[in-house]
């Protein structure tokens, strides 16, 4: 695991795991694998593989998400060294705990928490030996998170002092806001913002890195997504595009070429 905590898996808690397995793999070329077993509600779980190892996995919906209308959505889980204790800091800084710390059988001690704005992550300290992080450019993992919140400065207050990242550099965007740039151990990894009024509340978003943009964003189309924004290039260079999936969990695509 990196030496700051950071994200480190990705969870899509969706309605039809089967059609959103196949959306995945299509649009970012992960090769999907059946867990052997199920998650502690007796679910059927997919993990999703890059060429090098998994990055995520999809699961049904829980049944109260389903009947509060919750939609389908992508969750970060963030590595915590003791899950317990990085709980109890979460809620001692202002954040809300929805589950608290809980063994999962053959996988790791994990909670559910939000910041203070709302905004939902997990926590998990795995099970098995340790695996070195992944530079954020390779094909088929995340290359950015970004969060979208009500009040920036404090957001990235809390996750620095929760987690020791730092922010890097702050962006004028005109009429969108600041966007502030955020790194983990030195590397540029997401950035933040005041949240524009057509996203209801706090989120994070997740960049999965695919090898050319608008190849990938046709094969959203195709397979019943929708391309929200861009393609666009940003201004390190690279291209992105936000998107939803056809079952409605919002994600982003970036590329270094399009």
């Amino acid at each position: 695991m990196p030496r700051t905590p950071s994200f480190f898996w990705y969870e899509l808690m969706t309605t039809d795991i089967e059609a959103a397995r196949d959306f995945y793999a299509g649009v970012v070329g992960w090769r999907p694998e059946a867990w052997d077993g199920t998650d502690m509600s007796g679910r059927p779980y997919i993990v999703m593989n890059s060429a090098i190892r998994g990055v995520g996995g999809i699961m049904n919906q829980p049944e109260p998400m389903k009947a509060m209308g919750t939609p389908p959505a992508w969750v970060g889980y963030i590595y915590a060294a003791d899950v317990d204790a990085a709980t109890a800091s979460v809620k001692a800084a202002g954040g809300s705990v929805f589950c608290e710390p809980t063994d999962i059988p053959n996988v790791g001690r994990f909670s559910v928490v939000a910041d203070p704005q709302g905004a939902y992550f997990q926590m998990l300290h795995p099970d098995g030996p340790d695996q070195p992080p992944i530079d954020p450019g390779t094909v088929g993992h995340v290359g950015w998170h970004e969060l979208y919140t009500t009040d920036w400065k404090a957001a990235m207050a809390f996750y620095s002092g929760q987690y020791g990242w730092k922010q890097e550099r702050a962006v004028d965007m005109g009429e969108m806001g600041t966007y502030a740039v955020f790194s983990v151990d030195g590397q540029q990894t997401g950035g933040m913002m005041n949240k524009p009024s057509q996203i209801p509340m706090p989120v994070w978003q997740f960049y999965f890195t695919v090898e050319a943009i608008d190849a990938a964003a046709k094969r959203v189309a195709d397979g019943g997504g929708m391309v929200l924004m861009g393609p666009m290039e940003v201004p390190n260079g690279d291209w992105v595009a936000q998107c939803r999936d056809p079952q409605g969990a919002h994600f982003a695509l970036t590329a270094a070429k399009r």
